[in-house]
């Protein structure tokens, strides 16, 4: 019996128009056409195919849709030209931009942005219940203020799983507000109980960082770019099997794998989300128990695609990131990947005069791997900072910690605690940042500056 070919086995890709916005005076990392580019990778990780693209720089965002009269009547002529269902902006929407958006367009063609397509990417690549529960949770935020009752594409985004199809059936042409205010409590119901969830998941993952730090192995949390190469150098250094793949976002959930490293140490190394450029805030907020993960390490090792042409500014993306989840007092070790396709030992040295405290890998053939290692080695067990502490009574674990692998320089005991001076290890840093003296100091020294300028 012939094969029935009438049907085709797998969805057609929804036809995409890209649309870049530069606003004159807003700190951009990446070029606009460098960002189109990897707004380009991104539809392309989430299966869409990308048929065009324009651009525009405008002094202010239009205040109804964002891009000018003028450039509206393009998009609309090239959406009917080009057969396009799917206008993709770089830059976030506000529920208004997107709602008279969707207005003026085909009532087929769907307004999306940056931040949507990320959220749709995490939640098809969400595997654990954990990161399933982080995703949904960052797509309801982002949904509740875009509920409409045209809202039809809630169910081409949904994701993340919880059992519920679009939150209770949320929004998918609802007879009029008393719909969408049901829609709405659904949807705030349903925020509280993924936070109430993803709480446990956090104060599950303290304990198990409590149960680390006593067995005093060092954590290792590798951060970066997306498809800087994380997962593949962990593989490489570990022997571990974390999927890989040459897109953005290929995994999301946390890995974690023990290495032994020179001279006979432990280490644990963990694999942790990439970073990106323009990341929502939503996801930032949602993957908070996992980002935990990198706050409470010992030393970061920041994995840096070198052959990428904006390898400085997507270095300078991923520190700010750190910089917001609070863990940018760790310690860290640039990773220089990929100099396996640079050319001769002159190339691959000058690549690396733009970076400090770094060290030169190929995740891929595994070249520089034993450097890497010793590096690691001498920031957790060798390097020492000059620290002060007030710690608290009750903080008596620490105050061994210090003495039993630090060195006191001068110890005093007061009413509120004892107040030490001393070196402590790299990797001992971030378990005494709640209570550091010397950078309050210097906190309240630059406070009195600024006033008296």
């Amino acid at each position: 019996m012939p094969k029935d070919t009438s049907f085709p086995t797998t969805l057609p890709k929804e036809r995409t128009l890209l649309v870049g916005v530069e606003i004159f005076g807003d700190e951009n990392l990446l070029p606009m056409e460098e960002s189109l580019a990897e707004l380009n990778r991104l539809a392309e990780t989430a299966g869409l195919n990308v048929v065009g693209s324009v651009e525009q720089r405008l002094s202010t965002p239009n205040p109804k849709t964002y891009i000018g009269a003028g450039k509206v009547e393009e998009v609309q002529a090239l959406l009917e030209e080009l057969k396009a269902e799917i206008v993709l902006f770089d830059n976030e929407l506000n529920p208004r931009h997107q709602r008279e958006l969707e207005k003026i367009f085909a009532s087929d063609v769907r307004v999306l942005d940056r931040t949507a397509l990320i959220l749709d990417i995490f939640a098809q690549h969400a595997n654990t219940h954990e990161g399933s529960l982080q995703v949904e949770l960052a797509q309801y935020e982002y949904r509740l203020p875009r509920l409409t009752r045209a809202w039809t594409h809630l169910a081409r985004q949904a994701g993340g799983g919880g059992g519920r199809s679009g939150a209770g059936g949320v929004g998918l042409r609802g007879p009029g507000e008393t719909q969408l205010e049901v829609d709405r409590r659904d949807i705030h119901r349903r925020i509280d109980f993924l936070k109430a969830e993803l709480e446990k998941v956090r104060i599950h993952r303290g304990r198990h960082r409590a149960r680390r730090k006593k067995s005093r192995i060092p954590v290792i949390a590798l951060v970066g770019y997306t498809n800087a190469g994380k997962s593949t150098l962990l593989n490489q250094i570990s022997g571990a099997d974390v999927y890989i793949a040459d897109q953005l976002f290929a995994t999301l959930d946390p890995t974690t794998r023990r290495v032994d490293l020179p001279g006979g140490m432990a280490a644990l190394f963990t694999d942790t989300v990439g970073f990106i450029q323009k990341l929502p805030t939503t996801l930032v907020a949602a993957f908070r128990a996992t980002l935990e993960e990198i706050a409470e390490a010992d030393l970061l090792l920041h994995v840096v695609d070198v052959t990428h042409p904006s390898a400085q500014a997507q270095a300078e993306s991923v520190l700010e990131t750190l910089k917001e989840i609070e863990a940018d007092h760790i310690p860290v070790l640039t990773v220089l990947n990929k100099i396996d396709r640079l050319g001769s030992a002159e190339d691959i040295q000058e690549h690396l005069t733009g970076f400090t405290d770094t060290v030169g890998v190929s995740a891929l053939t595994g070249e520089g791997i034993e450097e890497l290692l010793a590096s690691v080695h001498r920031k957790l067990f060798e390097s020492f900072e000059q620290i002060e502490v007030m710690l608290p009574f009750q903080e008596g674990a620490l105050t061994a910690i210090f003495h039993e692998q630090g060195q006191v320089e001068q110890i005093e005991h007061t009413r509120e605690g004892v107040r030490i001076s001393g070196r402590i290890p790299g990797r001992l840093l971030a378990q005494f940042k709640d209570f550091r003296e010397d950078i309050r100091q210097q906190s309240a020294e630059d406070e009195e500056d600024d006033e008296e300028i």
